[in-house]
This record gives structure tokens, sequence and C-alpha cells, in this order.
């Protein structure tokens, strides 16, 4: 549902003040931490972000994607993990639901997703099911009414803090592939369910993944989603959508850290005068001013598309490529412009450098996503 331009303007307004005046103060401390103030995730709720995406009748902000991108893009001035505390709310944690759920089952949990009481998580990579998501191992064995599933689950994101779980597991393992998986939603305080601890990361301290193991859990026939067979299905849209918020959040980090560069450059003296008035370091800030407005470009347009009803699987694709490989260039420049201040802490510019690293693994990794615009692209005849 999208809003009128007044409110849309003072919700971006209100998150960007909320970024630059709360969080990026924290950014150290969260980083050192590893972990964010639970203050913070109170203010987060009360601001609606766990809602971003929830419809209005079950209590969310109900944005379009549009909307969601460019409130993204404000989130993304900040250190990514500070959005990864709701990002499962309001992208693969809850979408599935949202598209997919029936009557029953919003009714009994978007309200809590959209205020943030309950903490969702996507839960389809294992240990031998990444990139290749239809060789899904875990299984679900119907038994009266409930089924019970068994298998592992790993690097997924917010485990540790998640009430409810959209699980991919296999329910007919005659059929190869995507085509015998299909979704649950799984509450974790059901016997069986277990998490590990979370994992040492190389970047995006105060965000976490952990393992999630199912041990003969019983779920009721009543939380599967969609029909059987249909998980995968139900898991590539739900990627989708996923894709153009990190895309918008890619831009948003992006934007900062120019920015920074640009700050850093007018104020840095060598050779009796700033870096900004070297044409090399001129070179790096403009082709990083490129790349982020061409990225804005191609995610916005694919929002608008997306809203009109369009299918946007290649450009979704083609805006998580270009946006999540844009911004480790950005940020590679960014160390460079900074020089020896780039590579210590005190600065953040390698915080960021080590954080924006992810975004051409998960939701698909960078390779995954060439092979989406090549087929789509051949399917459309150019």
């Amino acid at each position: 549902m999208a809003l009128d331009a007044e409110t849309r303007d003072q919700l971006i307004e209100t998150v960007r003040r909320f970024v630059a005046e709360r969080l990026r103060p924290l950014e150290a401390k969260v980083a050192e931490d590893d972990a964010i103030p639970a203050d913070v995730i109170e203010e987060m709720k009360g601001l609606g972000l766990f809602g971003l995406s929830i419809p209005a009748e079950y209590g969310g902000l109900d944005l379009n994607m549009e909307e969601e991108c460019l409130v993204c893009v404000e989130l993304g001035r900040t250190s990514p993990a500070f959005r990864s505390a709701f990002g499962t709310n309001v992208g693969i944690g809850s979408q599935g639901l949202v598209m997919f759920g029936t009557e029953a089952q919003k009714a009994r949990y978007l309200p809590g997703v959209a205020s943030g009481e309950i903490v969702t998580s996507f839960a389809l990579t294992e240990p031998e099911a990444g990139s290749d998501s239809g060789a899904v191992q875990t299984k679900a064995v119907r038994d009266g009414d409930d089924y019970v599933l068994n298998g592992s689950k790993r690097y997924i994101t917010n485990a540790n803090r998640a009430d409810l779980f959209t699980v991919m597991a296999r329910t007919d393992p005659s059929k190869p592939g995507g085509s015998g998986v299909s979704a649950f939603l799984v509450e974790r305080n059901l016997p069986g369910v277990t998490v590990g601890k979370p994992e040492k990361k190389m970047g995006q301290q105060g965000a976490h993944i952990c393992d999630v193991n199912f041990d003969n859990v019983r779920v009721p026939a009543e939380n599967r989603l969609g029909g059987e067979g249909e998980g995968f299905k139900i898991a590539m849209q739900v990627l989708d959508r996923g894709r153009l918020h990190i895309s918008a959040i890619c831009v948003g980090v992006a934007e900062r850290l120019i920015a920074d560069s640009v700050a850093y450059a007018a104020e840095r003296k060598q050779f009796g005068q700033a870096l900004s008035n070297f044409q090399l370091v001129q070179g790096m800030i403009a082709d990083c001013k490129t790349e982020a407005l061409a990225a804005r470009a191609l995610v916005m347009e694919t929002a608008r598309k997306r809203d009109a009803g369009q299918s946007v699987t290649m450009e979704a694709a083609a805006a998580k490529y270009f946006a999540s490989e844009m911004v480790g260039r950005v940020a590679d420049r960014a160390v460079q412009i900074f020089g020896g201040a780039g590579y210590i802490a005190e600065y953040g510019i390698e915080r960021f450098y080590r954080d924006v690293r992810i975004f051409r693994i998960y939701e698909g990794t960078s390779q995954i996503q060439q092979v989406i615009i090549a087929r789509e692209t051949m399917k459309r005849g150019g």
C-alpha cells in the first residue's frame, strides 16, 4: 500500500535521523561487544521497523517495495548489523507467510512479527545445500495431523533470537531437486528444536548466524506453508523480494562510504594540499559515485516494476549482483583513499570493508545471480 508523499517523506526523515543520532555513534561499541543494545532494539520496535513490510491489518507499516527500498537506503548508512536485527522480520523470515500463509496462520503470527515480539528466521541453507538450494536433505514425514522434521540447517540469520522459523524440508524423497520440498512454520519452543552457538564471522559483528537442528520435531500440518512440494517456489519468490531489500542496503552503505571518503579527502593534506585536489583521488571518487548512482537507479526501477505487478526475477537478480559487487568496490576504494587510516579500526572504514563482503554471498551468490540473469534473459529472447 503506497503512502502519500508527505507521510513517506516523514518516515524517511525519521529513519535518517535515527540512523544519524542513535545508531552511528554506537557502531564501534556494537562491533566490539558483538551485540546490539536492548534499548536500541526497543526503539526499533517503536519506530515500526520490524513491521515495514507487514500488512497494515496485522499492525505493520505495509510499505510497498519502492518505499521499503528508500527506507533501506537510509538504514544502509550505518553498520549493516543494525538492519539485520529486524531484517528477517521484514524480508525472508516473514514474506513466505505474508505471500502464501492462510488467514489463520497470518492472524496467529503476523501481529507479533510486525511489533517485533516475534523474531522470524529463514531456514533453507544446509551443510550440503547452499547455492544448490534444491538439494535440501532435512526431511518432513507426515504422521497423522503432524509432520515429523529431522535435519540440520546452517548459517541461519537471527536463529539465536528467533521465535519462528520458515523451514524448507523434503516431503517427497522420490522427487529430485526442489520439486519435493515443502515449507513449514516451526516455532522455536517445539521439542526437538535446538540452536547452536553464534559463529565467529569476518564482519557484521552484532548480527548472528547459527546452526539449527531438528530432532523428531512434530510440526502441526496446519503449519505447512502452501501445498506439499511448493516450498522451493515459495523460497524463490521470497528471495526475489529479499534481493531488492539487500540491494538497497548496499546502495546506502556505498553512499555512506562515499560521504566519508569525500570528507576525509577534503581534510587530509599531503604535498601541501588536500587529497581531494589530486586527480587520481578524484577518479576513485568519481567511479564510486557513478556506480552508486547506477545501482540506485536499477534498484528503484526494479522496485517500481514489482509494485506494478510485473515479474522481476531477472531484474532483482541483476540489482543484487550489481549493487553487492558495487559496494565491495566502493569499500575497497574508501580504504585506498583513507590510506593507512583506512586500515586501522579507529575510522571504521576497515569494518565496513569486512561488513560488505557477505552481500556477494547471502541470498544468492553473485555467481547464482549471473545464472539467473542469463537464464531469464534467454527466456525473454534478449
